[in-house]
C-alpha cells in the first residue's frame, strides 16, 4: 500500500540532500550552524536536522567508518559456519576459494572474491587488473567474441581466452573497493540525478538508467563498477560470480565461452551451479556476498595524518579549483524503510539517513581517459569512466580506472576533458598550495 507520508518524507530528504550538495562541501563539512533557508533549517557535522514546509525530518547520523560490522546483519562469531546470515559467516562465503567442484570456471579471473578485493582487509581494493576489449564496425562499439570482458584464467589450457587479431580497442579495468557500498546502495536516485543536475554543464556527468537483475524489470541510477553498470549489490554479485569465478546462478545461469567457443566439454557442473531455494531464492553465496558488502563499514581517514591547517587548506582548495564538482563529498542514504531494487531491498536502519564521505558523483564523465568499452549509456559513454570515489585513497598504490598512475600527481595530470579546467587550475595553483591538495588526499 503506497504510504503518502513516508513518500513525502522521503522526497522532502532528497531535495534537502540537494540543497545541502548545492550549498557546497564547506557546508556539508562544517560544525556550524548554517544560516536559516526554506529548504535547509540546521546542519552540523555530527547530525543534520532537516526542515522542510514545515516537516521534521529524522535525524542523520555519519556512516561508521573503519574495519568491520556496520550492523546491517548480525555480527555473529568467528565460529559461525558459512551462511548469509551473519557478518562473519557471510564474510566466510566471500572469503572462500572455489574450485571446480563448485563450478568454478570453466574461464573465470579469481577462485575467490577476496582475491580482487582483499586490501587492506576483505571488501577493499587490489592491484588486480581485468582485460576487455572490442571493436567498431560501421560506428558501433562490438564486443571481442565470447563478450568484452576476456578471463585470464581456465580450468583447461584448450579454453584459455586471449584477445584476438581485430579487436584494437583493449582496456584494463582496477579492482574497485566495495567497503561502504551499502551505503552507496542506499542512496536515492533522486539524490544522484540532483547532482548531476547542480553541476556544470560543461562537468555533468551523466547518469545511466541499469536494470536491476532482481527487480523485475526495475531500473535504477547505475553506481557500482567504472561504467556504472549495477545500480544494486546483488545483482553487482551475480555478475561477479559468473563472469569473475564461472560460477552461474538463478539470475544468470548460463556458462561463458571461451573466446566465444562452448565450454561444455569441460562443465561438469549442472547449470546453475549457484542453486535457488525458498529461503535463498538467488543462491546462498549470492545472498551471503550481498549482506557481506552491504554490512561493510565506510572507509576511514588515514590514520597516520591529522586534520592538519594544511589539510583543511587542502581540501578548500580541492573545492576552489573544481575537482569537486564531480568528486562529490558528501551525500544522504535513503531514510530506513525506503524499499529499493524493486522492492527486494528494504533500507536498514544501519544504513539509514546516514551521511556519507565519498568523494564521487558516481556518475559517468568523460576526463580523456575513457577506455573505449561500451557498457551502459549513451553512445558517448563507451569514452566516459565512473568518477573514483577518494574515499580510502591513502590505502592504494595505484591510481585511475586502469591502474597505471603510480603518483597523485600523474593522475591529476592525466585529467583531461570535462576535468580540464579543474587540472589547469591545479596547475596554476603555487607548489606550497599545490602541496596542500596533495597532503588532503593522501588523508583520504
Amino acid at each position: 500500500m503506497f504510504n503518502f507520508k513516508t513518500h513525502s518524507r522521503t522526497m522532502l530528504l532528497c531535495s534537502a540532500t540537494a540543497t545541502i550538495l548545492a550549498l557546497g562541501p564547506a557546508i556539508a563539512n562544517s560544525a556550524e550552524p548554517v544560516p536559516n533557508t526554506p529548504q535547509l533549517h540546521q546542519l552540523t557535522y555530527s547530525k543534520v536536522y532537516i526542515s522542510m514546509l514545515g516537516t521534521e525530518l529524522l535525524p542523520i547520523d555519519d556512516a561508521p567508518t573503519g574495519q568491520g560490522n556496520n550492523g546491517h546483519i548480525p555480527l555473529g562469531s568467528p565460529e559461525d559456519e558459512e551462511s548469509p546470515l551473519t557478518f562473519y559467516a557471510a564474510k566466510k562465503v566471500f572469503d572462500a576459494v572455489e574450485d571446480v567442484a563448485d563450478g568454478l570456471g570453466p574461464v573465470y579471473n579469481a577462485q575467490a572474491c577476496r582475491e580482487c578485493h582483499q586490501s587492506p582487509m576483505s571488501g577493499g581494493s587490489s592491484q588486480v587488473t581485468v582485460v576487455r576489449a572490442g571493436r567498431m564496425n560501421n560506428g558501433k562499439f562490438v564486443d571481442h567474441a565470447g563478450g568484452s570482458l576476456i578471463q585470464d584464467r581456465a580450468i583447461h589450457y584448450s579454453l584459455q581466452e586471449q584477445v584476438q587479431d581485430g579487436n584494437d580497442i583493449t582496456a584494463l579495468r582496477l579492482s574497485l573497493s566495495i567497503l561502504g557500498d551499502g551505503f552507496v546502495e542506499a542512496v536515492s536516485d533522486d539524490t544522484l540525478l540532483a547532482i548531476a543536475a547542480a553541476q556544470p554543464a560543461d562537468m555533468r556527468g551523466e547518469a545511466v538508467m541499469v536494470e536491476v537483475l532482481e527487480g523485475s524489470g526495475i531500473k535504477r541510477v547505475g553506481r557500482f563498477g567504472w561504467k556504472s553498470q549495477h545500480a544494486s549489490l546483488l545483482s553487482f554479485a551475480v555478475d561477479a560470480y559468473l563472469n569473475e569465478m564461472g560460477i552461474t546462478s538463478p539470475l544468470m545461469p548460463d556458462e561463458n565461452t571461451s573466446n566465444g567457443k562452448s565450454v561444455a566439454a569441460y562443465d561438469t557442473v549442472a547449470d546453475p551451479e549457484e542453486e535457488a531455494s525458498a529461503q535463498y531464492p538467488f543462491g546462498r553465496d549470492v545472498h551471503a556476498f550481498t549482506n557481506f558488502m552491504r554490512s561493510l563499514k565506510a572507509p576511514a581517514r588515514n590514520d597516520a595524518t591529522t586534520q592538519t591547517q594544511a589539510i583543511i587548506d587542502g581540501q578548500a582548495l580541492f573545492t576552489q579549483i573544481g575537482c569537486s564538482n564531480c568528486h562529490t563529498p558528501a551525500m544522504v542514504t535513503s531514510p530506513p524503510g525506503t524499499l529499493l531494487n524493486g522492492g527486494t531491498f528494504t533500507v536498514t536502519e544501519a544504513l539509514g539517513n546516514k551521511r556519507i564521505r565519498p568523494f564521487s558523483d558516481f556518475l559517468l564523465h568523460d576526463i580523456g581517459t575513457g577506455d573505449g568499452i561500451y557498457q551502459t549509456g549513451s553512445a558517448e559513454a563507451r569514452n566516459k569512466m565512473r568518477t573514483a570515489a577518494l574515499w580510502g585513497l591513502h590505502t592504494r598504490a595505484r591510481f585511475m580506472h586502469d591502474g597505471l598512475s603510480l603518483t597523485l600527481g600523474n593522475a591529476i595530470q592525466r585529467h583531461q576533458g570535462q576535468a580540464l579546467s579543474a587540472r589547469k587550475a591545479f596547475h596554476q595553483l603555487t607548489s606550497d598550495q599545490q602541496a596542500k591538495v596533495l597532503a588532503f588526499l593522501r588523508s583520504l
